[in-house]
């Protein structure tokens, strides 16, 4: 048997908020396609059938269980678009000094919680 290289896996990298914010990335696209998405087309769906159906997605979304789908998927949306800026800053080549990169990582973070704060905040009391 010859001593081959072992591929690079989590017990040789030492975690930080890039890897974080690269899974929660996927994670936060997933959402939004697996649940977001059909969330959307309800509501458009329910718009378009009328008074009636319009009340009952009213009373789901309103629900308990309604709020914390509804909370989740805009927590995805502002997640991923931030992340989704800090990718489209390093595909143009910058942002990969180590200290910067983990500043912006948990920048994007802070500011999907941040934003989805504000956003429900905006909603609930105005």
């Amino acid at each position: 048997m010859r001593n081959r290289p072992l591929s690079p896996h989590l017990q040789i990298w030492k975690w930080g908020p890039h890897m974080l914010t690269s899974i929660l990335h996927r994670v936060s696209g997933s959402g939004l396609a697996f649940v977001g998405l059909p969330v959307l087309l309800w509501w458009l769906g329910s718009l378009a059938s009328g008074p009636e159906a319009y009340e009952s997605f009213r009373a789901i979304a309103g629900s308990i269980p309604g709020m914390i789908v509804l909370v989740g998927v805009s927590w995805a949306f502002f997640n991923h678009m931030s992340s989704g800026l800090r990718h489209f800053v390093l595909d143009v080549g910058a942002g990969y000094e180590l200290t910067t990169n983990k500043r912006v990582a948990m920048a994007c973070t802070a500011s999907g919680i941040i934003l989805t704060a504000v956003f429900w905040a905006a909603i609930l009391l105005f």
